[in-house]
């Protein structure tokens, strides 16, 4: 029998990029539920791994429901908070802590006490902050901002990221310590492409949610829709796909969803796309990666294989600098690249670091080490937040409403 798991609704849950379903119907699936209830009776901290838009705030509610915590489940979003602001949101602070602290507030550790507290983006914490949450998972207590007092914690941690952590550890990025502990348990949710099972359940369970909303009186199915469903590699996962029936209901005829009213846009470079996937609107020319033989190796210097003809003479043009003798290359370079991605993402902070591959803090140091971001005051880093939260989803802007 299938398992769904959904939001709770919100007025929100309009507006949020987060996954809002999740259902268990592949076999490989019906495990990791499994695997998900067995660790959920213990206390251990959970790390949840996988792509964005693949449910991993959906997972870590059902790991909070079905492990008796009467406490809340408090979601945060670490990547919805500049620098300045994380440590008092998290740990809490007190009266005079800091310029504009007039009064003693609890952070989000003590606001989870007696239930589970879900950090999301856990890869941007910046290393200052890792040492600190892993000084309060191991003391089991937390002192906030001002104070030398401890508060005793009884608060179930569950983090998630969809960046590869051991790897941002090799790169000093990330703390071996503070990785170890969070992965004391952990659940490594595929994308939906590793689940074929789930994805026409999936689809249905959003045409009944969006055929209420658009007052439909029926909708189904066409074969050749659910054969275009399963074979489509959904670089954006449980997020695309709702998207994607969203709209098929809103130009369907005859309450029928036929391939042709499946609109799927492959983001060039996105996880899962293949090289047969090309640009599909409305449905129309769908060419699923499964559909065609195996394409041939693109050459470097092929004629429309641009992304690899760019990176060939930028290589000859650093192989230029070096046999010069450029000085000071590497630092040159980097500036040069931060300058480009920043103008390229319009200023905008969290697609700049989407493009360059790293996180939203990684980003900033790079950003303050080139000359294109002054150290924030606290007006400019609430503002930086509020832009951020926007982007990340209700959970970040539920976060914002304490400030």
């Amino acid at each position: 029998m299938d398992r769904l798991l959904t939001l709770p609704d919100s007025p929100a849950s309009a507006l949020s990029i987060r996954a809002k379903a999740l259902v268990f119907h592949d076999p490989n699936s019906l495990q990791l539920l499994e695997h998900i209830e067995r660790i959920a009776s213990s206390d251990a901290t959970v790390l949840v791994t996988g792509e964005t838009g693949t449910g991993k705030e959906l997972v870590a509610r059902h790991l909070h429901a079905v492990s008796g915590r009467r406490g809340p489940f408090v979601p945060v979003n670490c990547g919805a908070f500049s620098e300045s602001l994380i440590d008092a949101e998290l740990f809490g602070h007190e009266s005079g802590a800091f310029t504009g602290a007039s009064q003693s507030r609890a952070g989000w550790f003590e606001a989870a006490n007696g239930g589970t507290l879900f950090l999301d983006e856990i890869g941007d914490l910046p290393l200052a902050l890792q040492v600190k949450l892993l000084r309060v998972l191991q003391e089991r207590q937390v002192v906030r901002l001002g104070s030398r007092k401890g508060i005793p914690l009884d608060v179930r941690l569950v983090a998630a990221t969809n960046i590869d952590l051991a790897r941002a550890v090799e790169a000093q990025h990330f703390r071996a310590d503070l990785f170890y502990r969070l992965s004391v348990a952990s659940v490594r949710l595929p994308p939906l492409r590793e689940r074929p099972g789930d994805i026409v359940p999936l689809a249905r369970h959003f045409m009944e949610v969006y055929r209420g909303r658009l007052k439909i009186d029926r909708a189904e199915l066409s074969d050749e829709a659910r054969h275009l469903l399963r074979t489509y590699s959904w670089p954006g996962n449980i997020r695309e796909l709702e998207n994607a029936m969203h709209y098929a209901l809103i130009v369907c005829r005859e309450g029928v969803v036929r391939a042709e009213d499946i609109r799927l846009v492959p983001l060039a470079g996105a996880a899962g796309a293949t090289p047969s996937e090309r640009l599909v609107v409305g449905g129309v020319g769908a060419m699923p990666a499964a559909a065609g033989p195996a394409a041939a190796p693109a050459r470097a210097d092929a004629p429309g294989n641009a992304g690899a003809s760019a990176l060939t003479r930028l290589q000859d043009a650093l192989n230029d600098l070096l046999q010069q003798g450029e000085a000071a290359l590497f630092q040159k370079v980097e500036s040069a690249l931060v300058h480009a991605a920043y103008a390229h993402a319009g200023q905008n902070q969290v697609r700049a670091a989407r493009v360059l591959g790293i996180t939203r803090n990684m980003l900033r140091t790079q950003l303050k080490r080139h000359g294109l971001l002054a150290g924030p005051d606290e007006a400019e880093a609430l503002a930086d937040a509020a832009a951020e939260a926007e982007t990340s989803g209700p959970h970040g802007g539920e976060a914002l409403l304490s400030l």
